[in-house]
């Protein structure tokens, strides 16, 4: 099991800013600054804010689930609770091997708990609003709602681009269910 350890942020809580009145609604989908669960997708570094995680534990094999879409690994039972399993590899077409470095990173988001499995994590990143850029416009690819902004910061003199995604999307139930709305079609 990979251990995680979150240090309570003891700089004094500031306001949001005011949101400006012709912010677009793409502004107001973008990340905002905060502590963010940094881990690694097919090559690539992602984020999600730390808010959301339950825990982080090594891979197990879930229990396979007849039907479900390809990125839905199964079921795990976590102390009681049935946790809906979902491969973020397989959900955004990365090449998915397990190792020894793969974890489930399990959150909870309005009500939800789910696990996604990740190659590996990194850190808990701090991001300030001077890190963190909106997702660039690829053509309207609906696909990419899940992406609320890509952060670059300096870690120890290499500039890395952070893709940070959007929980609440990648949880809800339309988001989770489309495969098996589509099969049913």
């Amino acid at each position: 099991m990979t251990a995680l350890t979150v240090h309570p942020d003891t700089r004094p809580e500031q306001a949001a800013p005011p949101v400006p009145a012709d912010r677009t609604a793409a502004d107001a989908r973008l990340a905002r600054p905060g502590e963010y669960l940094t881990f690694r997708l097919g090559g690539e570094d992602y984020g999600i804010g730390l808010g959301a995680i339950q825990e982080i534990r090594g891979y197990q094999p879930p229990t396979r689930i007849a039907g479900a879409p390809d990125d839905v690994c199964g079921i795990l039972n976590l102390r009681g609770t049935i946790v809906p399993v979902v491969d973020l590899r397989l959900r955004f077409r990365l090449e998915a091997a397990i190792d020894a470095s793969t974890v489930i990173v399990v959150v909870n988001v309005r009500a939800s708990t789910v696990g996604f499995v990740v190659d590996a994590v990194s850190d808990a990143t701090a991001f300030t609003r001077a890190d963190i850029k909106p997702p660039p416009a690829l053509g309207g690819m609906a696909g990419l709602a899940h992406i609320t902004g890509i952060a670059t910061v300096d870690l120890n003199g290499a500039a890395r681009i952070f893709i940070l995604l959007d929980i609440e999307h990648l949880v809800s139930e339309a988001t989770l269910q489309a495969d098996f709305i589509d099969r049913a079609a």
